[in-house]
């Protein structure tokens, strides 16, 4: 008689090496918007797809995720949520299907994507001996493409710095999914 497998070790793998395809596949699309490639139309889809996955992969791994750096990446998480909300309701608000400034709230989820998993990636960086070099280059990245986008006076200069932002992320979980 067969047996199925129980649901955690089914979504095991999706957990473990899913962020190591999609912190790629997420700065693309970002940047890809910003040159035109894609619309914000995507953009938005991809925040509400990302919303319902940040909640899944916490609800998934909460009990994983309670010491050491495991724990910064769930409190990561969970600051991440609200921030990738505040996306939602900014393409909402782009759109004018809410009276609420877009500006500030893209903003929101655009930098607090930037700069929440600089923090985990120092804090990872500073508990690993062995990978220790790639979340420091990681954390670098996130920095000095949150200061290139700032300060970007184009699309294509906006676009660079986002995929500064992406090699270091990528990096950090790359660095993340091999150790384990």
């Amino acid at each position: 008689m067969y047996e199925h497998p129980e649901p955690t070790a089914v979504f095991r793998p999706l957990r473990e090496n899913g962020p190591a395809l999609l912190v790629p596949a997420a700065w693309t699309v970002a940047a890809s918007a910003v040159l035109g490639v894609v619309s914000t139309h995507a953009l938005f889809v991809a925040h509400v797809v990302m919303s319902v996955l940040l909640v899944a992969f916490l609800v998934g791994s909460w009990g994983e995720m309670g010491s050491g750096a495991l724990r910064v990446w769930k409190l990561v998480i969970l600051a991440g949520t609200p921030v990738t909300l505040a996306g939602v309701l900014g393409f909402l608000a782009l759109d004018g299907v809410l009276a609420l400034p877009a500006r500030p709230l893209l903003s929101i989820a655009l930098y607090g994507w930037i700069l929440l998993p600089a923090v985990g990636l120092a804090d990872t960086g500073r508990r690993v001996g062995r990978s220790a070099r790639a979340y420091d280059v990681g954390t670098a990245c996130c920095v000095v493409g949150a200061v290139g986008v700032a300060v970007a006076g184009s699309p294509t200069a906006t676009a660079v710095a986002l995929g500064v932002v992406g090699v270091g992320q990528t990096l950090g979980i790359v660095a993340a999914t091999v150790a384990e």
